[in-house]
């Protein structure tokens, strides 16, 4: 994970954030291209950060992993006009890489597809929604969906390079500098200096700021100064 990380990271930058579909929302017999196609460009999946929801729409690198999706040919049939860009790609990597580039322009996106699910058997939780197959799709128009425990899942997930670190590492620099170091006397006695306190406090709040985009950099500016 750590190499990863510096792989998706330049500029200053050190942390990513992990996004997850849990289930990957994708119809019982359809293709990856039907899937992608019907998401058009609002991702599916949700922030696993404690930190408040953001919808993302923007970062500057990711890697994304899609697992239990038939890695099958090309969709459309020679000479037939593609339904879209998605279902003339020849792999299941370029189509997922071809969404990734329209959802996130000028972003470096790295696309992975395995055929093999996630598996949830016992103790896995059981939050699914009684739709779903027991593979974990939704059901076609054509057929009812099989009653019965879940027991595989295709996940989509991403690690990202994005802005939306940016309130989380503020926040957390707003919480360290209300600190009163002077309370923790047995902190400091284990080796640590109140001037490398300090400066790695700095250089949180700098790290903060590699995430900013455009106009970001002056409301940052304020939310750090503000208390």
């Amino acid at each position: 994970m750590t190499h990863l990380a510096e792989a998706l990271n330049f500029s200053g930058r050190k942390a990513v954030a992990a996004w997850a579909a849990v289930p990957f929302p994708a119809v019982r017999g359809h293709s990856l291209p039907d899937a992608l196609h019907a998401l058009q460009q609002d991702a599916p999946w949700t922030l696993l950060s404690s930190w408040r929801e953001h919808k993302v729409s923007r970062c500057f690198a990711q890697s994304v992993v899609l697992r239990g999706m038939c890695k099958q040919g090309p969709t459309s049939r020679p000479g037939e006009q593609p339904a879209s860009p998605l279902h003339a790609c020849e792999t299941a990597e370029q189509a997922l890489q071809l969404y990734l580039h329209a959802a996130f322009p000028g972003a470096f996106s790295t696309a992975h597809v395995l055929e093999q699910p996630c598996l949830t058997p016992p103790p896995y939780p059981r939050f699914f929604s009684p739709l779903l197959t027991r593979e974990g799709f939704l059901p076609d128009k054509l057929s009812s969906y099989s009653a019965g425990a879940v027991e595989s899942i295709p996940v989509l997930t991403s690690l990202q390079s994005s802005p939306v670190l940016r309130p989380l590492l503020c926040g957390l620099y707003r919480d360290l500098r209300k600190v009163d170091t002077r309370r923790w006397a047995g902190f400091f006695s284990a080796g640590v200096e109140q001037d490398d306190f300090h400066e790695a406090l700095e250089e949180l709040r700098t790290l903060a700021q590699c995430y900013e985009m455009g106009s970001e950099a002056d409301q940052s500016d304020e939310e750090t100064d503000s208390d």
